[in-house]
């Protein structure tokens, strides 16, 4: 069974949404970050997606704070993103409350770096963020153009041994255009074990249906939810 993961992001301690990628560009949504991580936690969620996107900007962690406070009035289990750059912000992450993090920037321009936290903590609790715009990888809050095809980016540190990977396709994001099911269906064809964590352009049950035919192991959702295309009871049946 698919997991269902909303995605939260926290740009100034509001709860916003980018669109294809863009953080100086979001939409800001009247709602409160426990209240709603509670209100997913009421309708069967287990897991958040919790987007640090002034992190992003700052090029460190940020909104630890609100990390701690979800962690601790909730037992939602917390995925953190956004700004890990240091050995100390992947220890702030893991201290205040974050089951897993998913890194992007570092693996592709400090490899070494990414790889030691791989072997520290172990690539259950280590995601590699890989990112991309028509398939060439994206970092620095998506605004660097690496020039690195998405695939032999996985590749690199599949051989290393990362088992876990999020992967946005930037065109699709904040959309609600359906997800790039092609992109994912050759991940997995290349690389069968891989649990791969869908995000971008979710609008229905069906994208999530189809996700799951494919073979992905969680997908994500934001916008479709706060724009009232998806339902919370609508996703109660992947919760069994």
């Amino acid at each position: 069974m698919i997991r269902v993961v909303p995605s939260v992001a926290i740009l100034g301690g509001q709860v916003v949404k980018t669109i294809r990628g863009d953080v100086d560009k979001v939409k800001v949504y009247d709602k409160n970050p426990l209240d709603l991580a509670m209100e997913f936690e009421d309708n069967g969620i287990t897991r958040l997606h919790l987007i640090d996107l002034d992190g992003a900007r700052q090029r460190k962690v940020v909104n630890y704070p609100i990390l701690e406070t979800l962690s601790k009035y909730t037992k939602l289990v917390i995925e953190f993103t956004g700004g890990i750059t240091s050995d100390g912000d992947v220890r702030t992450a893991f201290e205040f409350g974050a089951s897993y993090i998913a890194v992007a920037s570092v693996p592709m321009h400090q490899p070494e770096k990414f790889s030691a936290w791989l072997t520290t903590y172990g690539n259950k609790k280590i995601i590699l963020a890989a990112d991309a715009y028509e398939g060439i990888v994206r970092t620095k809050g998506w605004k660097r153009h690496t020039g690195i095809d998405i695939m032999e980016h996985i590749h690199h540190f599949y051989e290393l041994g990362i088992r876990k990977v999020k992967s946005t396709e930037i065109s699709r994001d904040g959309t609600m255009e359906g997800p790039a099911l092609d992109t994912y269906k050759e991940m997995l064809r290349r690389f069968p074990d891989l649990e791969i964590t869908a995000s971008g352009g979710i609008r229905s049950v069906e994208d999530i249906e189809n996700l799951e035919a494919i073979g992905v192991s969680e997908v994500l959702f934001a916008k479709s939810f706060y724009e009232g295309r998806i339902q919370l009871k609508d996703l109660q049946k992947f919760h069994v």
